[in-house]
């Protein structure tokens, strides 16, 4: 069952209108600042601690860890932070290694994980989406303007 050419449209303008923008916003303002930090911990870079599991927060089957983090030599503390990439066996009270590198909401585990690779594509699938949907808008206009300069009214009052 194919759907109508209205439905088609109507669909494709919420997504130009709605979409797009949401998906630039998020992946520029959500995910661009964590992208240097995750790399930055991904490759070893940042301040090492332990961070301690205070709360925890599920769905979608898997479960994130916040809590508070201390670097090893004392100098920092972060309170009510994420842990990325958190071991499975973390429980609350429980404590991992995590390094500190500059993101916004959060520490990364030492054991490693995907976060790096989550966060490049919600970012570059934001940069993506902030570039195409200006070209959507002009491509829409265009196209609109020249229906209207070639409608069969313009015709006539051309003659």
């Amino acid at each position: 069952m194919s759907d109508s050419p209205s439905k088609r449209h109507w669909r494709m303008s919420v997504f130009l209108w709605i979409g797009l923008p949401f998906i630039a916003f998020v992946g520029l303002a959500k995910a661009a600042p964590d992208l240097v930090p995750a790399w930055k911990a991904q490759s070893g870079s940042g301040v090492t601690g332990t961070f301690t599991a205070a709360r925890e927060s599920c769905s979608h089957g898997s479960c994130d860890f916040y809590g508070d983090w201390k670097a090893a030599d004392g100098t920092s503390t972060r309170t009510n932070v994420l842990l990325y990439d958190g071991p499975d066996s973390l429980r609350i009270g429980g404590t991992a290694v995590a390094r500190d590198s500059g993101a916004a909401g959060g520490v990364f585990s030492t054991e490693g994980g995907s976060s790096y690779l989550l966060v490049t594509g919600f970012a570059v699938g934001g940069l993506a989406a902030a570039i195409a949907w200006p070209v959507f808008l002009w491509r829409t206009w265009r196209t609109s303007r020249g229906r209207r300069t070639s409608s069969p009214e313009s015709a006539e009052a051309a003659a």
